[in-house]
């Protein structure tokens, strides 16, 4: 399974670009969105890797840092809009793995992500496990991009194994179209609506292919589900 990073941060649009960018990377992304409990969330979704701002609303991000070390050695990534040299020394000397100024451009801030995974060993179970989802007999192999039923077995393109990747990880859950889009196109104004309905499509006629019918549903208005 994918490493799994947890994001602690008060902007709702950053904390939703955030996952946006961490999911399409492959990474599980999980975004806290209340601030009173903040501990309590951590033990609970026991991540691989923590990104932290430091201006929370109940707390300061470096006392945070400072309550996460004396429970667990996961790994904290400080992404702050704060630029002072002090606060960066502040963020390290508290127990932080590393510390990323915003505005942070995203191919910087996945390569230290992976970097920082790397060296402390953060998710490498889940890193080195192959990552394999079954629903209703059908195998869906996301590392070898591959359906499978009983005998049979249809490759897939990046975009439709990242569809199906959605749709797998949540069974019997509606996924908008809206959330897919943008998932596997991050900025859904230059992507034509229609363009996912082919891509469906396509999923389809291979699902068919290995013997399998109406394994995708689609519910108008509100989106797809397995």
């Amino acid at each position: 399974m994918a490493a799994k990073i947890l994001i602690i941060e008060d902007e709702a649009v950053i904390r939703r670009e955030l996952k946006i960018l961490l999911e399409n990377a492959m990474y599980e992304a999980v975004a806290l969105a209340e601030f009173q409990h903040i501990m309590l969330q951590v033990r609970e979704q026991s991540p691989d890797l923590i990104l932290l701002d430091i201006n929370l609303p109940e707390c300061s991000g470096f006392d945070l840092c400072t309550q996460i070390r004396e429970e667990t050695d996961v790994p904290v990534i400080f992404l702050t809009s704060r630029t002072d040299s002090m606060d960066e020394l502040n963020g390290i000397l508290r127990g932080g793995d590393d510390y990323i100024t915003k505005p942070y451009q995203a191919p910087v801030l996945l390569a230290r992500i992976g970097a920082v995974l790397k060296r402390t060993g953060g998710g490498q179970k889940k890193q080195t496990d192959v990552t394999k989802f079954v629903c209703s007999g059908v195998e869906l192999d996301v590392a070898g991009c591959m359906l499978t039923c009983q005998d049979k077995q249809a490759e897939l393109t990046k975009a439709e194994m990242k569809i199906l990747y959605q749709l797998f990880r949540h069974p019997g859950e509606y996924i908008s179209r809206m959330d897919l889009i943008e998932y596997l196109w991050e900025n859904k104004i230059f992507i034509d609506d229609n363009t996912l309905s082919v891509h469906v499509a396509r999923i389809r006629e291979k699902l068919k292919a290995i013997g399998v019918e109406e394994l995708i549903v689609t519910k108008r208005g509100i989106g797809y589900r397995v």
